[in-house]
C-alpha cells in the first residue's frame, strides 16, 4: 500500500510502499476512504508532541471500509464503514481505566501518532476502539466528525449549559460544535483571528450571533468559553470575557505557554480546564447526536498526494471547516 510517512521532526511527508501484514485477533484492516487532517497533525510535524516513535504515519480521523477482520472480532464484519478515532486502545486494567477514564491511561496508544494512522490507502485498528458511523453523513463528511466532532464534544459537556458559549478558533471543532450548541438553543459568540472577515461570516452563518477578533470582549458576558486555537495568550482573554463562575475550557492537545495573568480574572469562582483525549463512551454519545442532528460538516478534500498542501492551508488559516484527504483521488 502507499503511505504518507513522517520520519523527522520538521521533515516533509515521504511517500512510501509498504506491505500490509494481516490483522492481529481483535484488529481490523480498513480500506481507507477518507482521513482529516487535524492541526494535532501539525503538531507532530512540528514535534510539538512528547515521544515521537519514527518514522510514523499521521492521520486520527479515518472512514474506512472492513477489508479483513481479526479471529477474535465480533462487532464489525467486512464491508461495515467503520470510524477510527483519535484514541487507539487502552490498558483497561489501570485505576484511570477502571474509573470510566481510558482518556487518560498511562499506557493509551493514539492513531496517527503512536500508532501508524490514516495517511494511506489502508489501515489497521483495534477493532474495539473503532464506532459506528451515521448513515446520512458521506466518508468525507464524517472525517471530521471522528476528531474535531469526538473531543470537541468532551469540551462542549465540560463546558457546562450556560446560555452563551464563546468558542476561540472556528475552525473544524467550532464549526461542528456551533451547530450543536445552536440546536440545543445556546448563543455562539465566534472568536477569530484579528481581521479574519471570512471565518466570521462562516461563523455568522452558523448561527453566531456575533463574531469578532479573539482581541475583543464579546458584547455580553460568556458563561462559557472553549479554546481551540493553540495559544496560551488566549487563556486570560477567555477569562475576562466570561462572567463570575464561569468556565474555560481548552481543549487541544498543545498550547503555547500560558503568561500570567492576575488573579482578578479568575476570582468569582471561575474555573479553567483542560480536555485531554476522548473515550469510547465520548464517541458513542457524540455519533448517535450526529444521528439525530443535521449537521452539515464543511469539508474542503485533498487526494493523498496533497497532504502536504492541506496541512499548509490549515496552518495559514486558511480552510473554512476542515480538510480531508481522499486516498485514491486526483
Amino acid at each position: 500500500m502507499l503511505a504518507l510517512r513522517l520520519h523527522a521532526p520538521g521533515a516533509p511527508l515521504v511517500a512510501e510502499r509498504m506491505t500490509l501484514r494481516d490483522p492481529g485477533p481483535l484488529e481490523v484492516l480498513l480500506r481507507v476512504r477518507a482521513c482529516g487532517v487535524c492541526r494535532t497533525d501539525l503538531h507532530l510535524l512540528d514535534a510539538e508532541l512528547p515521544d515521537i516513535a519514527y518514522p510514523v504515519t499521521p492521520g486520527h480521523e479515518i472512514v474506512g471500509i472492513v477489508e479483513r477482520a481479526g479471529a477474535s472480532v465480533t462487532r464489525w464484519r467486512c464491508g461495515d464503514r467503520v470510524g477510527v478515532p483519535w484514541l487507539g486502545s487502552a490498558c483497561g486494567a489501570c485505576e484511570y481505566c477502571r474509573r470510566g477514564l481510558e482518556n487518560l491511561c498511562e499506557q493509551a496508544r493514539f492513531t496517527g501518532y503512536t500508532l501508524d494512522g490514516g495517511y494511506a490507502e489502508y489501515a489497521l485498528a483495534d477493532a474495539r476502539f473503532c464506532c459506528a458511523i451515521p448513515e446520512r453523513y458521506s466518508d468525507a463528511e464524517a472525517a471530521p466528525l471522528l476528531c474535531a466532532g469526538l473531543i470537541g464534544y468532551r469540551a462542549y459537556r465540560a463546558a457546562g449549559d450556560g446560555a452563551n458559549l464563546g468558542l476561540y478558533g472556528f475552525g473544524a471543532a467550532a464549526h461542528l460544535l456551533a451547530q450543536v450548541a445552536r440546536a440545543e438553543g445556546r448563543r455562539v459568540f465566534a472568536f477569530t483571528r484579528a481581521g479574519d472577515v471570512e471565518s466570521q461570516a462562516f461563523a455568522r452563518r452558523l448561527g453566531a450571533v456575533w463574531a469578532g477578533s479573539s482581541e475583543q470582549l464579546p458584547p455580553e458576558p460568556l458563561d462559557a468559553a472553549i479554546l481551540f486555537a493553540p495559544v496560551g495568550a488566549l487563556v486570560p482573554a477567555a477569562l475576562a470575557a466570561t462572567r463570575k463562575a464561569g468556565r474555560v475550557v481548552c481543549a487541544g492537545i498543545h498550547m503555547s505557554d500560558i503568561p500570567s495573568f492576575p488573579y482578578r480574572l479568575l476570582w468569582g469562582e471561575r474555573s479553567l480546564a483542560s480536555v485531554a483525549n476522548l473515550t469510547r463512551a465520548d464517541g458513542e454519545a457524540f455519533m448517535r447526536l450526529a444521528a439525530q442532528l443535521p449537521l452539515a460538516p464543511c469539508v474542503e478534500t485533498f487526494p493523498l498526494a496533497q497532504a502536504m498542501s492541506a496541512l499548509s492551508r490549515l496552518r495559514d488559516g486558511r480552510l473554512q471547516g476542515a480538510a480531508v484527504l481522499v486516498p485514491g483521488a486526483q
